[in-house]
């Protein structure tokens, strides 16, 4: 009997020597990662078209035209008769914080910065979001989940020059974007530290991760900076926000801010590789016993922003905080709460939703 022929293929073989440098690569043939003697993953063929990350941020023109260090100027100069968020407390923040519900001065308060596996699909991919947790917020919610954080301020203030170094940290372990959580108080501390850190390398897309009740000043200042807004729309209804978020006027507040991310980015998109770019992702929670008014935020989604909005209509709410002091708000929502959300969303046609806990097949495999 003829003895049969041995195929061989041709790979390439890629040793891992740094876990968190963010690995690219050009080739024909297959790929097989190592790391010492273990097989990490093995990749299909990967050509510029298919895989190599192409994005441009959109601060990097700011940078060279010298319209970023003019924006943070600016953004310190509101800071002198604060407006840089929808409170309007109109308070110098160099001298004192009095009077300021944010509670923040001239330096941001940062609580972790760290890779974040527990985001939306397109934010965190395989590697990751790079968040940072910043200390504070200009909003009083009763159910907050990070009250620690958001309401009694744990963590240490910060230079832009150490957000800036934590920016460039999160680029180095490979994260996908960085992601600035509750930003709303700190605008002219992350412009500052933007201008720095772009200066010394930072090439990923930028995060907007707000309670949605922004300021169209500070706003205005961001644009072209931010790729990616996530605003919260939480509630439909601005006396509901008032009692439970401790906020006047929410919804026009909110409902203008949201108009201009839109008009500043469009609808989000996406890669090849399923990993956000540029746009809108707006989150919504659900609240027990209709509280958020979902009928009329995603009325107001469908009808006046984008039918093509991405969204993350959430169904973790819990009590947290100060929710057991209100009866409507001490129980986790029902399946059939939820339920009715998604169906208002179908009925509107929002059709991209996330789905936090849908497999994905990201190219590390």
């Amino acid at each position: 009997m003829d003895e049969q022929p041995t195929l061989v293929v041709p790979y390439i073989v890629v040793l891992v020597l740094a876990r968190h440098t963010n690995l690219w690569f050009e080739s024909e043939l297959p790929i097989l990662i190592i790391d010492g003697a273990r097989l990490l993953f093995a990749m299909q063929p990967l050509t510029t078209n298919t895989y190599k990350q192409t994005f441009s941020a959109a601060y990097l023109s700011l940078l060279e035209s010298g319209e970023l260090s003019r924006r943070r100027q600016a953004a310190y100069q509101h800071m002198e008769d604060c407006d840089l968020c929808a409170r309007y407390c109109h308070v110098n923040r160099f001298k004192s914080i009095k009077g300021a519900v944010c509670r923040t001065g001239e330096r941001a308060v940062v609580n972790s910065f760290s890779p974040h596996h527990g985001e939306e699909n397109p934010l965190r991919g395989w590697n990751g979001s790079g968040t940072i947790f910043f200390s504070w917020c200009n909003l009083r919610c009763v159910y907050c989940q990070n009250w620690d954080i958001s309401h009694k301020g744990m963590g240490r203030e910060v230079e832009p020059e150490d957000i800036a170094e934590m920016m460039l940290t999160l680029q180095s372990k490979g994260c996908h974007n960085i992601n600035f959580v509750s930003p709303s108080h700190v605008v002219a501390q992350i412009i500052a530290a933007v201008e720095i850190a772009t200066q010394q390398g930072l090439r990923l897309p930028l995060v907007y991760n707000t309670g949605g009740y922004d300021s169209l000043e500070a706003l205005q200042l961001l644009d072209g900076i931010i790729d990616i807004y996530m605003p919260d729309m939480k509630y439909g209804d601005a006396r509901i926000a008032r009692t439970y978020s401790k906020v006047r006027n929410y919804v026009q507040v909110n409902q203008t801010a949201v108009k201009e991310m839109h008009r500043q980015v469009g609808d989000l998109v996406i890669n090849k590789q399923g990993i956000a770019q540029h746009g809108l992702l707006i989150r919504h929670l659900v609240l027990p016993n209709g509280l958020a008014g979902t009928k009329e935020v995603l009325k107001f989604i469908a009808k006046e922003i984008s039918p093509n909005t991405y969204l993350n209509l959430m169904d973790q709410y819990f009590p947290s905080y100060k929710a057991d002091e209100y009866s409507v708000l001490d129980r986790p929502i029902t399946s059939d709460e939820y339920r009715i959300a998604l169906a208002l969303a179908k009925k509107y046609g929002l059709t991209r939703l996330d789905e936090i806990h849908q497999h994905h097949q990201w190219p590390t495999g």
